[in-house]
């Protein structure tokens, strides 16, 4: 601001706050030359969300003591801050060639930003959206997101999971589904070689490319109970395994012998 962007500032001000009027011609003055000489780098207003009128108001009606030049000063810079904070720098249109160049230009460009002068250059981000609706169908087809190329190609850099997953596809126990008994290694996690130091207590918390065979054993374990218990659960739902609401099952009354009194009973013989 000018000296006499400054004194109209103070004019306004003492119309709202008569606290900061000064009558005296020498205290005016140096009242003037005090603000303008903190907020001499702050301007009075610019095009972009910045008005220090609407600032010191602001102030004014929610504080009670008077307003000094530092409160605008906090406000100017917390406004800075954010605008360069939201700024991603662009490309600049000088050589890359001549380093003072491309240099002056990205300096140019943020003080422009941070003075109110030009807008923080802002990267696109992504937008919510509805996905496509046959995303999920291509995927079940293929089966999974990442090609088989590129997962050979990683097989390398994750042999953890790259055993789990040709576990599962032979039809092995997939012993990442359990937890481990020996070094407690939750479900999902590879195991830690562990040994036991002089004191009894375990040192090392290495992961391994294998796991315990305590924990294949859990794995095939679990493995074998699953469709035993599936196939207990079929039996019981079958219905040749329930029996006749109203006595013997059928075949029962279809293969059961006729008695000596039922023989020689008269409806036997009129039978």
């Amino acid at each position: 601001m000018t000296p006499n962007e400054v004194g109209a500032l103070l004019a306004y001000l003492g119309r709202l706050d008569p606290r900061l009027i000064r009558i005296d011609t020498g205290e005016a003055r140096d009242q003037i030359a005090q603000w303008h000489h903190l907020l001499g780098d702050v301007p009075l207003e610019t095009g972009h969300e910045w008005d220090t009128r609407l600032v010191a108001r602001e102030h004014i009606l929610n504080s009670p003591y008077p307003i000094i030049p530092a409160d605008i000063a906090r406000r100017w810079n917390a406004y800075r801050r954010d605008r360069l904070h939201r700024h991603t720098d662009p490309t600049p249109t000088a050589d890359p060639d001549d380093q003072a160049a491309w240099t002056a230009e990205l300096a140019r460009t943020r003080r422009a930003v941070a003075t109110g002068s030009a807008e923080p250059a802002q990267h696109k981000a992504l937008t919510g959206g509805r996905a496509r609706p046959d995303l999920e169908a291509r995927l079940r087809e293929i089966g999974s997101c990442i090609p088989p190329a590129v997962r050979t190609q990683l097989a390398t850099y994750r042999p953890t999971r790259t055993a789990r997953e040709t576990a599962i596809t032979q039809g092995r126990p997939d012993a990442l589904g359990v937890r481990c008994d020996w070094c407690h290694a939750p479900e999902g996690q590879p195991c830690r070689s562990r040994r036991v130091g002089p004191d009894g207590g375990t040192r090392g918390n290495a992961p391994r490319t294998t796991p315990h065979p305590s924990r294949l054993e859990s794995a095939a374990a679990q493995d074998a109970q699953q469709p035993a218990t599936a196939s207990d659960r079929t039996n019981s739902r079958s219905p040749s395994s329930r029996p006749a609401p109203n006595g013997p099952g059928m075949d029962e009354a279809v293969t059961r012998q006729p008695s000596a009194d039922t023989a020689n009973s008269p409806l036997g013989k009129a039978a």
